[in-house]
């Protein structure tokens, strides 16, 4: 999290404690700093304030318009298309539609992790009510054709999701070119505190089932007292990154490419997962042969490295990425890659330090894998 929006958030965590949904002098000057962070989030969107509403994060925005859709026309159309690669917030929710009587259809991706608009228009039915197509892939990087699927989706009269909470704040975006109903973003992958996220809801969407009960809060879309400080700090992470995006871009592809360039060089038979460049300039993720990528990572990590075998949220299991799999790419394959996610507190001296260690971890684990011949 940026020191600045720490010294942000806390005023509204020990004085500025009022409830924005209360009428009283407390209250009111709280609900004036979240209306002027919806600003901000609309800003960088290019969208307006009253299409924001906040919540808890990237997974709870996903449900909310996912579910949301859904349980509205649960006695009409009932038919979702999403892909293979997509967050497991996106995958999980589509799963438990299915067990309440919706058909989803999982698209295909290719090598690169890419949605072909082609095969989302094919798989379209007449009682297709939702397309859910991530803008960026969380674990590889890969940046997907939104414009074009959603145009498909506007020209059906579908209503039309993504999942953007790896692109924002780190490249543009434009919720009127992208063909959006419904966008996702999370604070804390843009250097915000985690537990806040919002959701873009396009003017004139009223089909929306509220997922959480309660009160009134986020026009009737999502109840529950707001998290003013995590939002206060939302909106200082959204200032932050519509000045820093450009030149914030230009460094971490830098690194990034640096990074891979170094270990390409020095690490025998590896591969880039994702595509070489239709991705995010935050993502490296690398394919090693002949290695387990859990025992890399904990080497990594006794040296004070953090990286991940795959998705942030599945980590804790040995099960092979769905994303890498969904690509193609061989099991044994899966298992030996490492995602590698830059910040702007990364230094080119953060890179070699990097490039220094992993190829004689690497080469120790190849000497006693079976697998490895020189």
């Amino acid at each position: 999290m940026h020191l600045e929006v720490f010294e942000a958030m806390s005023p509204y965590l020990k004085d500025c404690f009022g409830n924005p949904s209360s009428a009283h002098q407390f209250g009111r000057p709280v609900k004036v700093v979240m209306d002027e962070v919806r600003e901000k989030i609309a800003e960088l969107l290019n969208a307006s304030p009253s299409e924001i509403i906040f919540c808890s994060g990237g997974s709870e925005s996903d449900n909310i318009a996912i579910k949301g859709v859904a349980l509205f026309n649960l006695k009409g159309k009932k038919h979702i298309v999403t892909s293979r690669v997509e967050h497991p917030a996106v995958l999980n929710t589509c799963r438990l539609l299915e067990k309440i009587g919706f058909e989803v259809t999982y698209i295909k991706v290719d090598q690169y992790g890419m949605v072909n608009p082609e095969e989302i228009k094919k798989a379209i039915k007449e009682n297709t009510v939702l397309i859910s197509i991530q803008h960026s892939n969380n674990e590889v990087g890969t940046i997907q054709p939104v414009e074009k699927i959603g145009t498909i989706a506007k020209e059906r009269n579908i209503f039309f999701h993504t999942d953007a909470v790896q692109s924002f704040g780190k490249i543009p975006l434009n919720v009127n070119d992208l063909n959006v109903d419904f966008l996702s973003i999370s604070g804390h992958k843009l250097g915000g505190p985690k537990g806040v996220g919002a959701l873009y809801i396009k003017n004139g969407t009223s089909k929306l089932f509220p997922i959480i009960s309660g009160g009134h809060h986020e026009r009737n879309r999502r109840a529950g007292t707001e998290n003013v400080p995590g939002i206060v700090g939302f909106g200082k992470a959204c200032e932050i990154a519509k000045k820093d995006m450009e030149s914030g871009s230009k460094y971490l592809t830098g690194l990034r490419d640096s990074l891979h360039r170094k270990l390409t060089c020095s690490v025998p038979k590896t591969t880039l997962n994702g595509h070489p460049t239709k991705r995010l300039p935050t993502t490296l993720n690398i394919g090693i042969e002949c290695v387990e990528g859990e025992s890399i990572m904990i080497n990594l990590d006794l040296q004070g490295v953090a990286v991940s075998t795959g998705s942030a949220c599945s980590s804790g299991t040995l099960e092979p990425s769905h994303v890498l799999t969904a690509m193609g790419i061989p099991h044994e394959k899966v298992h030996g890659s490492l995602r590698f996610s830059f910040g702007k507190m990364n230094t080119e001296e953060d890179v070699n330090y990097v490039a220094e260690i992993l190829p004689p971890i690497v080469k120790k684990i190849r000497e006693i894998s079976p697998l490895w011949n020189e």
